[in-house]
C-alpha cells in the first residue's frame, strides 16, 4: 500500500501483537478487541500522548490473522522444533510469529525484508533472549518459500557466455 506511514504502520504492528495476546489470553473476540483498540488506544494528532496508528492495517492484519490462524499455525509448527510446538511458546512470541506470519503470506505489497525487520525489532523490544533471532530465523524460512522471487532464489538463471 503505497503512501502507509511507517511510524503509524509499525504502531499499528506492537498493537496487532497486544491485540492478539490478548485474544489469546481472555478468548476475547476479535471485533470487541479491534474496537476497544479503535476507540481507547489509538489516538488522533491533536491528543498528546496517543498512540497514532494505521488502523485500517491493525484491523486488517488482526482479521486476517483470525481468518488464516489454522493455517498459519500449521505454517509455523511445521518450522519450529519438535520440543517447541506452538502451543510451548510464549503468548507474545506466538502473537508476534502470527501477525508476521500473516504479512509474509498474505501481503505481498509490502516487502519481506520490511516485515522481517519489522518484527525482529518489535521481538526486540518484547525480549531480551534469543526470540528475536528465532523469529529472524522463522520469517527468513516463510520468505524463502513463498516469496522465493524476492530472496533471489527463482528467477531469470544467469546467461553463460
Amino acid at each position: 500500500m503505497a503512501g502507509a506511514n511507517p511510524k503509524h504502520r509499525r504502531a499499528a504492528r506492537i498493537a496487532i501483537v497486544q491485540a492478539l495476546y490478548q485474544m489469546d489470553v481472555a478468548n476475547a473476540p476479535s471485533k470487541a478487541v479491534v474496537r476497544e483498540f479503535q476507540n481507547h488506544r489509538f489516538g488522533y494528532s491533536d491528543e498528546p500522548g496517543m498512540v497514532q496508528a494505521d488502523e485500517p492495517f491493525f484491523e486488517e492484519i488482526i482479521e486476517g490473522v483470525v481468518v488464516s490462524q489454522e493455517a498459519i499455525d500449521k505454517k509455523l509448527s511445521s518450522l519450529l522444533p519438535e520440543k517447541w510446538p506452538l502451543r510451548r511458546l510464549d503468548l507474545t512470541l506466538r502473537s508476534l510469529l502470527r501477525a508476521a506470519a500473516y504479512e509474509m503470506i498474505r501481503r505481498p505489497d509490502i516487502p519481506a525484508l520490511v516485515i522481517i525487520n519489522e518484527y525482529v525489532s518489535i521481538a526486540s523490544d518484547f525480549f531480551d533472549g534469543k526470540e528475536p533471532g528465532m523469529v529472524n530465523g522463522i520469517l527468513d524460512k516463510i520468505g524463502k518459500e513463498v516469496r522465493a522471487t524476492e530472496f533471489g532464489l527463482i528467477g531469470d538463471a544467469p546467461k553463460q557466455s
